[in-house]
């Protein structure tokens, strides 16, 4: 098809034949695919007329698909009208020209469906660059497979005699142009990721940090607004944010941390968008806790919590403890369908951002990481330290208080963290005639956190001699 077809053409109103193939030793089944990428093309705006789908050992080369079903396809297409084919697969730009050549209309791969998605959901300027950035990597190296004009000649006649010569091809401009844009978006993107990255070690700094992070449409941003004061974007759609929003998540004991909602993990989720979406995600490769979400009322949820471990290897949030967060249980059929998941994985927690059922109890697992392993410790200070008698007073519950000489003796339960921020506020916070400050790492030692599986260690709690 022609250039001007191929551009005139959107994914939003468009009708659509979805494709989608099994292979041997697919994790996910013909139906649950075609159940995601209907899900999927809804989102673009897209009006799904037909589905096509197909048992192969490995894809055809010139058109992934077999001949006779290529041909089906072609009488599926015009029966139902369809201006717009979409595969479930990641196509080669010959595939892409090859199909389009036989079938008369347009053919995206799922890449080019999930960037239309995300250009039409990017709302801020950080967005709008890196989802251009995406679609400039994914196009360049499309340019010529994908449209016919771009092997003109310019410096001669348009067409005929006179064309061959030293002349410049369309071709080489388009793509110059292409390096030359993407330059430049690139540039502004390092600056903004830069100053991101900036902001948030200052806020590490200041905050213990939770990151939401899980499946597209797995409740993320409906948990963020019931544990927070809200704001965030909550639909029953794929991809409703992207963008970070960061909210400060009121504990018990006046303890509170900061938490963050960022763009949803999907399988397959094209690699240029993970790269250019370095500067969002960077929320959650520095959050010191990770809340993994999983739709457990949805019927590939195994395979979906697969896909974000597999994704947050993938941008390099390893170092941080993770708790499994099993959201939306009162929309399970049966009881036995959350036994399975807490077999395996006993420290899971169970909860529902609709009704609020188990967010009491997150909420604790949460205080109890944010402040670390728990001491009970009479600490000393001057009475005239206010800035420290405060901070015990109002993070900590304070069990006796014995008034000295210009001296005040609390006897508390003081958390690794909260011991950390007290420094902070004071150097002469004593207990018993050793300074605080020299006894930390005797009190409180180190302890390595694996992230192998999703859990967090439990508090600990000792009484000093």
């Amino acid at each position: 098809m022609s250039q001007m077809q191929r551009e005139q053409l959107k994914v939003a109103q468009e009708k659509a034949v979805l494709v989608a193939v099994q292979f041997p030793r697919a994790v996910i089944d013909l139906e649950d695919r075609l159940e995601e990428l209907q899900a999927l093309a809804r989102t673009a705006g897209a009006e799904v007329v037909g589905l096509l789908s197909q048992k192969r050992g490995k894809p055809v080369g010139r058109t992934f698909l077999g001949k006779g079903k290529v041909e089906e396809l072609g009488h599926l297409a015009e029966m139902t009208k369809a201006t717009l084919v979409i595969f479930d697969h990641d196509l080669t730009p010959a595939q892409i020209r090859n199909l389009e050549g036989v079938l008369s209309i347009k053919v995206i791969d799922r890449s080019e469906l999930i960037l239309d998605i995300f250009a039409r959901r990017a709302t801020t300027h950080a967005a709008k660059l890196q989802v251009e950035i995406a679609q400039l990597e994914y196009t360049y190296p499309r340019l010529r497979a994908m449209w016919d004009h771009l092997g003109q000649v310019t410096g001669g006649a348009p067409v005929g005699i006179g064309t061959r010569g030293p002349g410049e091809q369309q071709l080489e401009i388009d793509r110059r142009l292409v390096q030359k844009r993407l330059s430049k978006l690139q540039k502004e993107l390092d600056g903004i990721h830069a100053r991101k990255e900036r902001e948030v070690l200052r806020r590490n700094e200041d905050h213990y940090t939770v990151g939401l992070v899980g499946y597209t449409n797995a409740g993320k941003s409906s948990i963020f607004n019931a544990l927070t004061t809200g704001g965030a974007f909550a639909h029953d759609k794929l991809f409703a944010t992207l963008s970070t929003r960061v909210e400060r998540w009121q504990l018990s004991d006046g303890n509170n941390v900061l938490l963050s909602d960022t763009v949803g993990f999907i399988r397959d989720l094209p690699h240029h968008l993970v790269a250019s979406f370095r500067s969002t995600l960077e929320e959650t490769v520095r959050c010191q806790l990770l809340l993994v979400v999983v739709d457990v009322a949805d019927t590939t949820a195994h395979e979906q919590f697969e896909a974000v471990l597999q994704t947050l290897d993938d941008i390099g949030a390893t170092k941080q403890p993770r708790q499994l967060v099993l959201n939306k249980i009162d929309r399970l059929g049966h009881a036995d369908e959350m036994l399975l998941w807490l077999r395996e994985h006993p420290d899971a927690i169970p909860v529902s951002a609709e009704n609020g059922e188990g967010l009491d109890r997150l909420a604790e697992i949460v205080r109890t990481h944010s402040i670390g392993s728990e001491l009970d410790l009479e600490l000393t200070m001057a009475s005239s330290d206010s800035k420290a008698v405060m901070f015990l007073e109002r993070r900590t519950p304070v069990q006796d208080r014995r008034y000295g000489d210009g001296t005040v003796t609390m006897r508390t339960t003081l958390g690794a963290r909260q011991a950390q921020q007290l420094l902070s506020l004071s150097q002469g916070v004593r207990v018993g005639e050793m300074p605080l400050s020299e006894l930390m790492d005797t009190l409180w030692p180190a302890v390595a956190i694996s992230t192998d599986t999703c859990r967090i260690p439990v508090a600990v709690r000792w009484t000093a001699p």
